[in-house]
């Protein structure tokens, strides 16, 4: 199992960037696929989720500004992110996602990790 993230990158506030997350090696319509943050001396935080069903979920901070979508025909997942933050500053991850796709409904249950990719809102 191979999932690769990228489009991480430096940007100032206000602006936008989409991440990728390519997936191989597994079936990939068999799950739900999350993306996931940790900032520098933070706990990592789940920011989106979208199930096989096409049910997407997101943390409160990001709702409205983010939006996750994937194209099973290209094994690929990504993340829009709009209207970026400074405390939008975080390594960001794609995970596999096992169970529930719903943050408020408890920790969902990861699979596989990607690498992360590194995202920087800053003027």
């Amino acid at each position: 199992v191979q999932l690769q993230a990228s489009g991480g990158g430096l940007v100032q506030p206000g602006g936008s960037l989409r991440l990728s997350c390519a997936a191989s090696g597994f079936t990939f319509d068999d799950y739900a696929i999350a993306w996931f943050r940790q900032a520098p001396g933070k706990e990592r935080e789940g920011v989106s989720c979208l199930s096989t069903g096409g049910t997407t979920d997101y943390a409160g901070s990001v709702k409205g500004r983010f939006t996750i979508s994937r194209d099973n025909a290209k094994n690929m997942v990504y993340l829009q992110m709009n209207t970026l933050r400074p405390e939008d500053t975080a390594i960001y991850y794609c995970a596999t996602v096992a169970g529930h796709c719903v943050f408020s409904l408890g920790p969902v249950t990861t699979v596989d990790w990607g690498q992360g990719t590194q995202v920087t809102v800053s003027s």
